[in-house]
């Protein structure tokens, strides 16, 4: 028995995703048999299932009702997950043997060169997959995209991202915080370092004037200028409140995860997607799904992260507006948002980068505080 630590597709989009170099757990070289790995997954300990969606639990429910292997689902936020992963695997003591939507930069900075976590492909989906997301293995993408209230604006009020830095928008738009989100300040050095002269064409697209400046990128800029416009920053629930909640005059403009638009159903909210917003709709944060190096099932791990790269494992999220990077398994016909309209407008995260996002990301919290709190 594991002891317990106690602690507190086709898709547009994916083909943009670069590898970094990681482990791979290994693979028979004799051809891919599921009965097979379900078999030896059921002679395992039953697995526990780290993501950042609470409906990991459902999922983890039905694959064990599916396989015969058992699977507990647990909610972790990004950045405890690392700090589980990190703890679990130095002590020995491995409890989160499969992790889903990590911190993609803490991984590919610490986990991945530190031998805690391992990825795996599926070799009967892997030619679905995008050779660029196998290693590590991407399970989905979430679209994080520029949104303004429908019940207010026939249109979205905002056609291009420097606007935001302009008078009339000071403390009128909201967003989560990228101190509190690192992922946000990933979206900065992806910015920088992949289009900074995206951002840089339109600023003079806005202002009708090249962009001059003291700082060392268009990108960094801009990151200024919009901390020292105050954007509201909240948490997700907070945020798509503040754009959408019905019956508001002077609703905030801002970006959120495509998961939030469920609220349009489940609220009565109103957030509709800034398709044109200049020079990017949003952008698309991969989710990897990562095997702890020291779990005792490794096989009904492997088994959970190829459910979760099928339509029916990976339903419960696509039904939010994420991408499966399976290309087989189409966008949820459900799915609130209408991201599929528009996922050639959203920036896509490099994986090549990520090690570098790790790297700087201090730098870009340091320039969002230092300006922010102005």
């Amino acid at each position: 028995m594991k002891r317990i630590l106690h602690c507190t597709t086709g898709l547009a989009g994916l083909a943009l995703l670069l590898a970094v170099v990681a482990p791979s757990m290994s693979q028979p070289a004799t051809a891919f048999d599921l009965e097979a790995l379900v078999e030896k997954a059921r002679s395992e300990p039953p697995i526990t299932v780290y993501a950042v969606t609470g409906k990991i639990v459902e999922t983890a429910e039905a694959f064990s009702k599916k396989y015969g292997v058992t699977a507990t689902g647990r909610k972790v936020n990004e950045a405890e997950q690392i700090e589980l992963l990190i703890r679990e695997g130095r002590a020995g003591n491995v409890v989160g043997d499969v992790s889903v939507a990590a911190d993609v930069a803490a991984i590919a900075g610490q986990l991945i060169p530190s031998g805690l976590v391992q990825s795996w492909v599926p070799q009967d989906l892997a030619g679905d997959i995008s050779p660029a997301a196998h290693d590590p293995l991407v399970i989905v993408t979430d679209p994080h995209v520029w949104t303004y209230n429908t019940e207010v604006f026939d249109a979205c009020p905002v056609s291009n991202i420097w606007q935001l830095t302009e008078p009339a928008h000071a403390r009128k738009v909201t967003m989560l915080d990228p101190l509190v989100k690192p992922n946000y300040a990933d979206w900065f050095n992806q910015m920088e370092m992949h289009h900074d002269a995206e951002m840089a064409q339109a600023y003079e697209d806005y202002f009708g004037k090249p962009l001059e400046t003291e700082e060392r990128s268009a990108t960094a800029a801009w990151v200024k200028a919009f901390a020292q416009n105050q954007p509201l920053l909240a948490d997700s629930s907070a945020v798509a409140e503040a754009i959408g909640a019905p019956g508001q005059s002077e609703p905030f403009f801002g970006i959120v995860s495509t998961a939030k638009y469920r609220d349009n159903e489940a609220h009565g909210y109103k957030l509709g997607i800034c398709a044109d917003m200049q020079p990017f709709a949003g952008w698309l944060y991969p989710g990897l799904g990562m095997i702890a190096s020291g779990t005792d099932s490794p096989n009904a791990a492997r088994l959970f992260i190829r459910y979760l790269l099928t339509e029916e494992g990976i339903a419960p999220q696509t039904i939010d507006g994420k991408i499966s990077a399976n290309g087989s398994v189409p966008i949820h016909a459900e799915e609130a948002s209408g991201i599929g309209k528009h996922l050639d407008r959203l920036m896509a995260f490099e994986m090549k980068t990520a090690i570098d996002d790790f790297d700087n990301r201090q730098d870009w919290q340091d320039l969002w505080r230092s300006n922010y709190s102005r």
